[in-house]
């Protein structure tokens, strides 16, 4: 199967990041160039995971007024990046001008929205000023990131089989918020495990520590992998 793993190699230094690349298989895992490696190294943090065979998510998670998202998801597409994504609460007319500027480009990155952060607890969520529950605000911001012509949402594993249901097999559900059983949760808030994460319809599972931490990351990842298997 193609694999469903993205592996987050977010660090400030690139020396840690090259060596994780070295110990990783680009046939068994697709990796996530976040806020702190892209505004340390730039673009360039994403041409050396390129250059190693790596396909890349580029997860700057753009959230600006309608033409300044579309020209930095069309720089982003530029760059030959696999996967990018923008923030749903930036409404409408900025997510269909962030889709627009792809297709005019006749670019295939694929473009994702933000739902909910899967740190943010249901306190949290309601102290922002969201009404209802935190499975109620990505089932209705994900509905809008479709009928912009999004290609997906990001959710926390937890909306995952609700989000299935609403939007069909095509909808990406790109799942951060996962951790193998026993694994330190750290700073998320709705977690599941790989295995079900990608029972309840998840299509694509961001991974961070549980690989990166690891004394030996690609051991990390096959174990993993077998674990969704099984």
């Amino acid at each position: 199967m193609t694999s469903p793993i993205i592996v987050a190699v977010d660090y400030p230094q690139l020396e840690p990041a090259q060596d994780l690349l070295e110990q990783l298989d680009p046939a068994l895992c697709r990796v996530k160039i976040g806020k702190e490696m892209f505004t340390r190294f730039g673009p360039s943090a994403a041409e050396m995971c390129m250059k190693k065979g790596f396909e890349v998510f580029l997860d700057l998670k753009f959230h600006d007024i309608p033409n300044t998202v579309a020209g930095a998801c069309r720089s982003a597409a530029e760059l030959g990046v696999w996967m990018m994504n923008v923030h749903a609460s930036g409404g409408r007319r900025m997510m269909e001008a962030a889709r627009e500027s792809l297709d005019k480009a006749n670019s295939d990155t694929l473009l994702i929205a933000v739902t909910i952060l899967t740190s943010l607890s249901q306190e949290e969520i309601h102290e922002i000023g969201y009404s209802g529950t935190p499975e109620e605000n990505v089932s209705r911001l994900a509905a809008l990131a479709k009928s912009s012509g999004m290609h997906g949402v990001v959710c926390s594993p937890k909306e995952a089989e609700r989000l299935r249901a609403e939007n069909g097999n095509d909808f990406l559900l790109v799942t951060p918020g996962v951790r193998p059983a026993g694994s330190d949760t750290g700073d998320q808030r709705r977690v599941m495990t790989p295995a079900d994460a990608m029972q309840a319809g998840s299509s694509y599972l961001v991974v961070g520590r549980p690989i990166t931490g690891a004394e030996e990351p690609n051991e990390a990842l096959t174990s993993i992998l077998a674990s969704i298997e099984d």
